[in-house]
């Protein structure tokens, strides 16, 4: 599938809302309803969610909840057609300079055991296990693994954070 427009990641907002659960119900077994996006957009003062586009389309998303001093991943999903194109990278680099932006330490998200390609994505990106929670997903009971970036101020995290900010601006010269 051939790009023609530019990808744009921007922040979130109702009328992403049917894209998104497209993205949803392609993506995960028990997808987020509608109305739990629309609670998140307009009455979650701590959510901050953005989406990847191409035109119109929405192809990606991923959103935070401000926690104290931890912007902790609450959904994160790219469309199947758009996988490992580095549409998730963008979203996860936004999101990091997003909880930079309001101030969050660290960054923390829960993704299932069997889900190797998007641990392998997150432990890319600084990730690191943490911890587990024993049957956390109520579809299949499945277990998730804890994962949560170093202090986001941490020289070491500033340097990955840069590389990828050149390599963002690479692929969007391309």
């Amino acid at each position: 599938m051939a790009v023609t427009a530019p990808i744009l990641i921007e922040p979130m907002g109702l009328a992403d809302i049917p894209g998104v659960l497209d993205v949803e119900r392609l993506s995960f077994n028990a997808p987020w309803p509608a109305f739990a996006f629309h609670q998140e957009l307009t009455a979650n003062r701590m959510a901050r969610y953005l989406v990847a586009r191409v035109g119109t389309r929405v192809i990606g998303f991923g959103g935070i909840w401000l926690m104290v001093d931890d912007a902790h991943i609450t959904t994160f999903g790219v469309h199947p057609d758009w996988r490992r194109r580095g549409i998730g990278r963008r979203l996860l680099l936004e999101l990091a300079e997003l909880a930079i932006e309001l101030g969050s330490a660290r960054m923390t998200l829960e993704v299932r055991f069997g889900n190797a390609a998007a641990q392998a994505l997150y432990a890319g990106f600084g990730f690191v296990e943490a911890g587990t929670r024993p049957h956390y997903y109520s579809d299949d009971g499945e277990d998730a693994l804890i994962m949560t970036t170093p202090n986001l101020d941490d020289p070491a995290m500033q340097q990955r954070l840069a590389a990828e900010r050149a390599w963002a601006r690479a692929e969007a010269d391309r």
